[in-house]
């Protein structure tokens, strides 16, 4: 268990000065701005038991809603069943990491029994050899399985922690090699568990103390965290003394990360200055700076900042700095139209496109075949002309030399030749008759008609020979026939004008 007293370590100027040379660490300038609220795994150290589980609510609370992601809690070192496990409050811790995945439980683990009766160095060197031969592991086998059996295998042991310090009997100074090979063995003896998840963190004293803490480091294979518990005090004055001494925060940043592993601060606190806020300012941004894995204040008096009612000031300044930052109010930000500078319109040259010519193909037509209709031509039948009525023939005059007129006979047009092909059928010639005919009927000699060519006329019957009266001789009467062309003379039929001359009453014959 951790005692409020911690021991101020006698260094000398020059052993700084050569630690310092030795280190080259550089003095980290103070910074004046307040430390912000990180997602870094924080806790604290409030109680061992189960009031210390039923307080996280109540710190989280003074927090502002703060997350306390970090139970931390220690064995009793006074016998080995405590340090076996068989407590009962190991119950209610296990019982709170398991309500939620993001929790860590945090557990230091005494190495050695009577662990802070004040047993002498020589004593401490004969139960640090007995623990190099084994005599011990199965002490640290039944803690492995008593955490196992709790449902916390993957608990942060802190090893046999401040060995380098002379509190505790656990302590590395009177045989460091040995001490180293005790370590050894109690890791191996819990990793020996089945279903286990450990996670060993080696937790010096920062500085030089009774031994630099670096000569009881036990190897990289059973160290997974290297830790440092720092309190205000010295060795140092100052913060800058805290960072820059011999085996002091920088030199604890540096030896982790050259070995690979990861850092804590398992203690932390106020402690020999009383109320002093500005070691809190200047602790939580060094923590806020480096990224430990975790960090948990011991709060309690006279470290506390919480439950420890004589630190004010630096309550006040850790609770400002891990308050987690609430948004304020919502500010409009001020709509400034911007101008609208109206863009030149620039035209874009038109360039014509190209008109190709699509080629006229012609449709080929295809003559339909005309398939002429079959002309059967009607055959023409002559209609029977009357006979015609012989003028009444006046009495019979003497004969008078009458000059013979020249006999005017009608045009008649040729007839169309008819195709080669295509027989002509000539009409019979018509016979007068004073009988009265009877029905004609076509010549039986008529050929059977073919099929004429469609440009062919029909066949015209040829005129019948106009026939001229002739008066009686030596009558008189004078007849002259009228010639009206073939077209009347077929409407009026032969006409004639007749002169009556009476030759006897002393008219002569004009010729």
């Amino acid at each position: 268990m951790p005692t409020p007293r911690r021991r101020l370590a006698s260094t000398c100027v020059g052993t700084v000065t050569a630690g310092l040379l030795a280190t080259g660490a550089a003095l980290a300038a103070p910074d004046e701005e307040a430390p912000k609220g990180s997602d870094i795994a924080m806790g604290a150290y409030l109680d061992y038991g189960p009031s210390g589980v039923a307080r996280i609510p109540y710190l989280s609370n003074w927090l502002g809603g703060k997350e306390i992601r970090v139970g931390h809690t220690y064995l009793p070192g006074d016998r080995w069943a405590g340090i076996e496990g068989n407590v009962g409050f190991l119950a209610d811790w296990a019982a709170w990491r398991q309500e939620d995945d993001d929790r860590m439980f945090v557990l230091n683990v005494p190495m050695q029994e009577r662990n802070e009766e004040r047993v002498s160095d020589s004593q401490v060197a004969r139960l640090i050899r007995a623990g190099a031969r084994g005599e011990h592991d199965p002490h640290f086998k039944r803690l492995a399985e008593r955490l196992v059996g709790l449902g916390v295998p993957d608990t942060v042991i802190v090893l046999g922690w401040e060995m380098n310090g002379t509190t505790y009997t656990h302590r590395c100074g009177p045989d460091p090699e040995n001490w180293k090979r005790y370590w050894k063995r109690a890791v191996a003896a819990m990793r020996s568990v089945p279903g286990q998840k450990f996670t060993f963190d080696f937790a010096p004293n920062r500085g030089t103390d009774a031994i630099g803490w670096t000569k009881c480091y036990p190897g990289d294979d059973v160290v997974d965290i290297v830790g440092m518990d720092s309190y205000d005090q010295g060795p140092g004055t100052d913060f800058d003394d805290q960072i820059s001494q011999p085996y002091g925060l920088q030199q604890h940043v540096d030896f982790a990360k050259a070995h690979g592993k990861e850092i804590s601060y398992p203690e932390w606190g106020l402690f020999r200055r009383g109320d002093n806020p500005e070691y809190v300012r200047r602790m939580l941004k060094w923590i806020e700076q480096h990224k430990p894995l975790y960090h948990t204040i011991t709060d309690y008096c006279p470290h506390g900042v919480w439950q420890c009612k004589q630190n004010p000031q630096s309550s006040k300044v850790f609770k400002e700095a891990l308050t987690p930052q609430k948004p304020g109010p919502v500010v409009p930000t001020p709509v400034v139209p911007t101008p609208v500078i109206p863009t030149p319109v620039i035209p874009t040259p038109v360039v014509p496109t190209p008109v190709v010519p699509t080629p006229q193909v012609p449709t080929p037509q295809v003559p339909t075949p005309q398939i002429p209709t079959p002309q059967v031509p009607t055959p023409q039948v002559p209609t029977p002309q009357a006979p015609s009525v012989p003028p009444v023939v006046p009495p019979v005059l003497p004969p008078v030399d009458v000059p013979a007129e020249p006999s005017v006979e009608p045009s008649v047009e040729a007839p169309v030749s008819p195709s080669p092909e295509v027989p002509v059928v000539k009409p019979s010639p018509a016979v007068p008759s004073p009988a009265t005919p009877g029905p004609v009927g076509p010549s039986p000699a008529a050929p059977s008609p073919a099929a004429p060519s469609p440009s062919v006329p029909a066949a015209t019957p040829e005129p019948a020979e106009p026939t001229t009266p002739k008066p009686p001789v030596n009558n008189t009467q004078w007849c002259v026939p009228l010639n009206f062309g073939e077209w009347l003379s077929k409407l009026v039929g032969n006409q004639a004008v007749c002169v009556k001359l009476d030759w006897r009453k002393g008219w002569l014959w004009p010729f």
